[in-house]
């Protein structure tokens, strides 16, 4: 509930708005938030505590604020983890990838533009559109919620937008978007003039890859196309399969000029020394930092197994198949009081998404036993 009296003089587009976030409750099981479960080694804490007391004594001066380590140490990374070569200058970081999203909203959207997004997705992104005064606009995907490429690329040609956004895997579905139906975005917005903008302006292609480490080993990451599309741009986060969300620590990926892009609007001195140092910490370990996103892989295979296995009301449960660390799943004529009693028996998961449909994020073995234990009987109570 806001506290927001009257008289003060708040933007009337934000009058009634509530703050986005998940519940954020005491319970025994949290499988909401897309975390991952596992703790870091502790051999990553004393990294990241020796680093954080390197830099603590130099506190009293501002940061690097174009943190090169940084964007040195993730360049190895994407190097090895998805074949990219990458120069520092093609990578931009900042406090999680929200921020980076935000960022790109500041520097290609505003007032007069346009951004379109694939529905059902991510929740933020109307609200950044919102905090940048961009128009936004939807085009919605198929009934398996994979990409209605077609129904995409129509949209594209009347909208002409000024950014793309798609997301691999997509959030709340978990579906993955083939590479070529990318580069068939990619090859479209090459040749649609922005409206509003200069005649040779051509829209951005957002790629949110925020889960994209939970992908089936093999598959491609958009990264690997940074190079032959200028107008690509591959949004990351260390928060999800990196064991890293407290840490705070997103990345964009993309032609350096989207990059310079990126750097007009960002704030002075955006990620702090210890940020940094703690993030150059857990990419010195990035074998232990992702030593359980295959076993987070296997428990997904396994949880979307049994799920499917299960019934309400004689129906077998849809389970929607998912390249990331949840699980979409339903469908519930009443998701919020199935929700509800989980949350009651200590289970908290998500109502998301369409209609109908609940996300459960992957945790511990002990949490998902629990997890199956509790939807079970909660199910039988409906």
């Amino acid at each position: 509930m806001s506290a927001i009296p009257a008289d003060l003089p708040l933007r009337m587009d934000l009058i009634g708005e509530e703050p986005y976030g998940a519940p954020q409750l005491d319970v025994p099981v949290c499988l909401n938030v897309n975390e991952n479960p596992y703790p870091l080694d502790q051999e990553v804490v004393d990294a990241i505590c020796q680093r954080v007391r390197q830099v603590a004594p130099g506190l009293n001066r501002y940061p690097d604020r174009e943190h090169e380590d940084l964007r040195r140490a993730l360049a190895v990374y994407l190097k090895k983890e998805s074949g990219a070569s990458l120069e520092p200058k093609q990578i931009w970081a900042a406090n999680g990838s929200n921020e980076i999203m935000l960022q790109l909203f500041q520097a290609f959207g505003g007032p007069g533009r346009t951004a379109l997004g694939c529905d059902p997705t991510y929740s933020m992104y109307p609200e950044y559109a919102r905090d940048t005064f961009t128009d936004w606009e939807l085009a919605h995907r198929l009934p398996d919620f994979s990409l209605d490429i077609e129904t995409t690329i129509g949209r594209i040609k009347a909208l002409r937008p000024a950014m793309v956004l798609v997301t691999s895997p997509n959030n709340p579905t978990g579906t993955a978007l083939p590479m070529d139906q990318l580069t068939r975005l990619l090859e479209v917005c090459s040749k649609i003039p922005v409206a509003g903008a200069d005649p040779s302006a051509r829209p951005i292609v957002v790629v949110d890859e925020a889960y994209i480490e939970f992908r089936d080993p093999g598959t491609p990451s958009a990264v690997s196309l940074i190079g032959q599309y200028d107008h690509l741009a591959v949004s990351r986060t260390m928060s999800k399969a990196f064991a890293f969300a407290g840490a705070r620590v997103g990345y964009l990926v993309a032609s350096q000029g989207i990059v310079d892009a990126v750097r007009i609007v960002r704030m002075p001195y955006h990620m702090s020394a210890l940020t940094q140092a703690a993030a150059l910490a857990a990419l010195e370990h990035t074998d232990l930092q992702l030593a359980r996103v295959d076993q987070l892989r296997q428990t997904r295979r396994q949880t979307a197994e049994w799920l499917a296995g299960q019934k309400f009301h004689g129906q077998p449960l849809t389970v929607v198949p998912s390249a990331s660390n949840f699980i979409l799943f339903g469908i519930f004529p009443d998701r919020d009081a199935v929700f509800e009693a989980m949350k009651d028996e200590g289970v908290l998961i998500r109502a998301v998404g369409p209609q109908g449909y609940l996300r459960v994020c992957m945790g511990t073995d002990v949490e998902m036993e629990r997890f199956r234990q509790t939807l079970v009987h909660v199910l039988k109570r409906f």
